[in-house]
């Protein structure tokens, strides 16, 4: 008996060629297209169905993505932090309310177009590991998932680059019904994060002032939502070297900037840390990404007396922003993360 994977399908390159993948190892596949409520219009999912050949289904997720994504998105920028969507989209919506549907509907697991790979060892633990292609290496993404979780994904597109399955898509005439590639925030349809946040959330942070560590003004910001960690742009502070923002003070709504060195920290606090290989050893050696686009640095892992876990750099990295990911790896391997306070 065939076994029956859904495919979570996008529209996109990547989860078509997912699910021709698994038609060509034998899997019985099922195609889940879930709305959200922002897109500015849902794809033609049955010009898909057709290329395929599969049985499609539309669900209807607005609510679950609204409560969970959005809000969580909404209320970090709010605490003067930087929300990461698919850091909390991916666990409670994709292998959150998504799984639930495809087992509903019969299927064993859930697969999606993350360049990604999985290891089962005999006992059934999986490892969660990088993607073969360096520059599509969507880990980091996945890092809150758990082994249950794990144990029904399925990512086929983990051992090719992302230059092999546009040209086999070409090859076997797939044309995407949208040429988008996903993002950190898929449901911002505006033209700023501030924008988006500006239309949506109920109430904001007001206009007010720019000061140095020293507490000197500089000058005036307009709402700490339209800034974050490290950024540099639209500060409109003159001095002798670019300043970078390097606080959002919510307490008493001041914006705190420095120069370029005063980016730099050797440490951080992580919270709500998830370990995808559990019975962890501490401290621990591991090369902690602190954003998607991170290379990922050599750090020490640890617990303090106090039950906080804070990761030590050998090197002081820059613009270490609250809200963001902390994704532990050792060599290949995700073995877990948390969110930076």
């Amino acid at each position: 008996m065939k076994t029956t994977t859904a495919v979570a399908i996008s529209g996109g390159v990547d989860s078509l060629m997912a699910a021709h993948l698994l038609k060509k190892q034998g899997h019985r596949v099922v195609g889940l297209h879930f709305v959200t409520g922002y897109e500015k219009q849902v794809p033609d999912i049955g010009a898909i169905a057709g290329q395929l050949d599969i049985e499609t289904h539309l669900l209807d997720l607005r609510s679950d993505f609204s409560a969970t994504v959005v809000d969580y998105f909404i209320r970090t920028y709010r605490d003067g932090q930087t929300p990461n969507p698919c850091l909390v989209c991916n666990p409670a919506i994709k292998f959150g309310s998504l799984l639930s549907a495809a087992r509903q509907r019969g299927a064993d697991r859930l697969a999606t177009g993350h360049y990604v790979r999985i290891q089962s060892d005999a006992d059934g633990t999986v490892h969660l590991l990088r993607g073969i292609d360096p520059t599509k290496d969507q880990s980091y993404f996945l890092a809150f998932l758990d082994q249950k979780q794990l144990s029904r994904a399925c990512f086929p597109l983990g051992e090719y680059r992302k230059t092999e399955v546009k040209a086999m898509a070409a090859a076997e005439g797939y044309r995407p019904v949208t040429h988008s590639e996903s993002q950190d925030a898929c449901f911002i349809n505006e033209r700023s994060y501030s924008d988006f946040l500006e239309r949506h959330a109920a109430s904001l942070p007001e206009a007010g002032d720019i000061v140095d560590r020293q507490g000197h003004v500089l000058g005036r910001h307009r709402g700490l939502h339209r800034y974050t960690v490290g950024q540099r742009r639209g500060l409109n502070c003159p001095a002798a070297e670019p300043y970078y923002v390097l606080q959002l003070d919510t307490r008493n709504n001041r914006l705190v900037v420095g120069f370029k060195k005063e980016t730099l920290s050797r440490q951080c606090r992580v919270g709500q840390v998830n370990w995808i290989q559990p019975s962890q050893q501490m401290p621990m050696r591991v090369d902690t990404r602190l954003r998607y686009r991170h290379r990922g640095a050599p750090s020490t892992l640890q617990r303090t007396p106090s039950s906080e876990w804070v990761v030590r750099f050998d090197e002081p990295q820059s613009a270490i922003t609250p809200g963001q990911g902390a994704v532990f790896y050792q060599q290949d391997e995700v073995v877990g993360g948390g969110f930076i306070q």
